[in-house]
């Protein structure tokens, strides 16, 4: 489950410092029949701002209402929703740092030793982590132990456990 938004990669020219946090404001101007939105962020190090471009020379009527709404709102479900897109990524040359910003919520009874256990893992938001990680902190396992029970296959599933995932997945652990 997320517990904060991500920070945003992104060198400041200020103070050298490689992290932002967005402030969840937006900034959004208009010229005639054209809108520019940007989303404001502040460096970690030394509170400087710096604007994530959101639409750039949009015509108005191209926006729907209820977003612009949003806009002027400060919305923060907006910045959030806007943060997770990849367009908004490729477009500020950025990438997100999810260290700290999510935790495990195993939300069940510890099984018995000796049985094997299906778990389902659920994504509330596409936060990319290492299953190997995921696994090892709900278990109270090293990852080395956990590589070990893969390697030894008492640890399978259906997806590979050694990249990342955003995504829901399976695992079967047999002890």
């Amino acid at each position: 489950m997320p517990t904060r938004l991500p920070l945003v990669i992104r060198r400041c020219h200020r103070c050298a410092s490689g992290r932002f946090r967005a402030s969840g404001r937006f900034r959004v101007n208009a010229n005639h029949k054209l809108i520019d939105v940007w989303l404001l962020a502040l460096c970690t190090g030394c509170g400087d701002t710096t604007k994530l471009t959101v639409l750039e020379r949009a015509t108005v009527r191209s926006v729907r209402p209820e977003i612009l709404d949003r806009l002027h709102d400060n919305d923060a479900g907006l910045t959030a929703e806007l943060l997770l897109d990849p367009l908004v990524w490729r477009r500020n040359r950025i990438a997100l740092d999810w260290d700290g910003a999510w935790r495990l919520d195993t939300g069940g009874p510890d099984q018995p030793d000796g049985e094997a256990i299906e778990v389902a893992v659920r994504f509330t938001a596409p936060i990319p982590v290492r299953p190997v990680r995921l696994i090892a902190e709900g278990f109270g396992f090293t990852r080395a132990e956990v590589a070990g029970l893969i390697a030894e296959g008492s640890l399978v599933s259906a997806v590979r456990l050694s990249g990342r995932l955003s995504g829901d997945f399976t695992f079967t652990l047999k002890r």
